[in-house]
Parts: C-alpha cells; sequence; structure tokens
C-alpha cells in the first residue's frame, strides 16, 4: 500500500498495492501487479501537488522494487512502514523481499516506522545508527510503551500508558499516515512525530469497540494541540 498526501488536505489519494478482503479477526487479499501499481503513482504524482509519501504492506520483491523506481528521484519525503505481518498474524510480506526493503525501500526514506519485532527482521540485533527510524514499542513489556524517534540528528522518546484494549486494529499504519501528513503540512520531523502519537493515543482511548476480533480505532476523534487531527466536520 502506498499513500500520497496533498497539504492542502493532508488526505490519502491511495494508489494501492494490494486488494484486501478482512474482519477484525482475519485479512486476506492478494497484490497487484508491479506495472499497475508503479502506474498508479505516477499518475498521481503527475496530478496532484503530493507533499509526502507513505508505504505500507507491499507484498513482494517486485512490488516494492516498482514502488522504488516510482519514487526514486522525486524529492519527497517517504515515510516507510515495513509492514510485515498484520494484526491478526496474517503475513502480509514474503520472507524473500525483506532485503529487497532494506535496499531498495530504506534508502528512499524520510523515517522508516518499524515495530519491535519488524526492526529485528530488517537489521538483526545491531540496528544501524545512521538511519531515521521511529521504534514502536508496543511489544515490549510493561504498563508503559515507549516509542522511540532515532536519527543522526535527533533522539526522542514518547511515553504512552498501555491502554487494556483489543480494538487497536491498524495502529501502526495510523501512526505512519498521521507523520506523513504531518509532513506534508509543513511540520518538523519530531514535530510531526509528537503529534502525530498524541493523535493515535486519543484514537486508541475513543475506539468505537466494533467486531468480535482487533477493531478499529477512532479516526475521526479530536484532541487538543498542533498537528494531524481531523474532526468529524472537516470532509
Amino acid at each position: 500500500m502506498v499513500r500520497t498526501l496533498d497539504p492542502a488536505i493532508s488526505d490519502a489519494n491511495p494508489p494501492n498495492g494490494s486488494r484486501t478482503g478482512r474482519s477484525t479477526k482475519r485479512l486476506g487479499g492478494r497484490p497487484l501487479g508491479p506495472q499497475l501499481v508503479r502506474a498508479q503513482i505516477e499518475a498521481v504524482l503527475s496530478d496532484f501537488p503530493v507533499a509526502a509519501v507513505k508505504t505500507g504492506a507491499l507484498g513482494h520483491a517486485d512490488l516494492i522494487r516498482a514502488v522504488a523506481a516510482a519514487l526514486r528521484g522525486r524529492g519527497l519525503p517517504v515515510v516507510v512502514d515495513p509492514v510485515l505481518l498484520a494484526k491478526s498474524g496474517d503475513a502480509l510480506l514474503d520472507p524473500g523481499a525483506v532485503a529487497v526493503i532494506r535496499d531498495e525501500l530504506l534508502p528512499l526514506a524520510a523515517l522508516i516506522t518499524p515495530n519491535l519485532p519488524e526492526a529485528q527482521t530488517l537489521f538483526g540485533p545491531d540496528i544501524p545508527g545512521g538511519l531515521p527510524l521511529l521504534l514502536k514499542g508496543g511489544h515490549a513489556d510493561g504498563a508503559t510503551v515507549t516509542d522511540e524517534l532515532r536519527t543522526p540528528q535527533v533522539r526522542l522518546l514518547l511515553h504512552a500508558p498501555r491502554q487494556a484494549t483489543r480494538h487497536t486494529h491498524g495502529t501502526g499504519c495510523t501512526l505512519s499516515a498521521a507523520i506523513t501528513a504531518n509532513l506534508a503540512r509543513g511540520m518538523s520531523l519530531p514535530g510531526a512525530v509528537r503529534a502525530a502519537h498524541t493523535y493515535v493515543q486519543s484514537a486508541i482511548r475513543s475506539a468505537p469497540g466494533l467486531g468480535a476480533g482487533h477493531g478499529p480505532l477512532n479516526f475521526r476523534g479530536q484532541v487538543e494541540g498542533p498537528g494531524l487531527l481531523p474532526h468529524a466536520g472537516s470532509r
């Protein structure tokens, strides 16, 4: 999945990398062809004033190469969410494609947003020091969840109490999309990450409680403070 953000509306114009069928308990689908996805991306970039891009679940190596080729040389901030597994446990990336993400997509990134298992898969025990990373701590133990923004220039720790809820479907995707929208609006990287973190915590707290599995967040909720937070009447 690839999202492009228009700074005027900070909404997603989605050239998707896959077609999915999903519920709160299960996710299935199939990736689209690389040529079609690249054509989608190039069509959107040629028609809209895109200011930032986010990638998500891309499925397989050829699709990752196509997305990287479409984005390379554009001068856009790219937020790479290296999605490996759905909340349901369903695999969203072929094992052989991990090296292609590392070699083709990560060099384009203004920010990479792995959770701890994804960071382990991508980098092993030694996480590179020169990459712009937001390490998401939700898989760690403890009553407090800590996300760490780590770049060559910045180190920022963001703490939040662990929320006792199963309604966390899409938390990582929502966080990376909110960061991307904030970057499209001209915020600095630390400011974009901090505002997005606040937004996601609010979206989890106010989740509507839908479904028998991992339900969705309240994407239209409202919190105080700057950054991305569309309210119910904003569209």
